[in-house]
């Protein structure tokens, strides 16, 4: 799994999800930040981490 720290996860998600993007779960938050997880067009999945401020 390939792992990416983003500023802004809610707005990453909505351009993701309309530009066609496979996404895995909804926004996971937790004390230390919030979790997403889509696939790649090869099908490898990737892990946005937006960290708690």
């Amino acid at each position: 799994m390939i792992n990416y720290r983003v500023d802004d996860l809610e707005s990453l998600f909505k351009e993701l999800k309309g530009q066609g993007v496979v996404i895995l779960d909804q926004i996971e938050s937790y004390d230390y930040g919030k979790f997403l997880h889509i696939l790649d067009p090869e099908g490898n999945k990737i892990q946005l981490w937006q960290p708690s401020v």
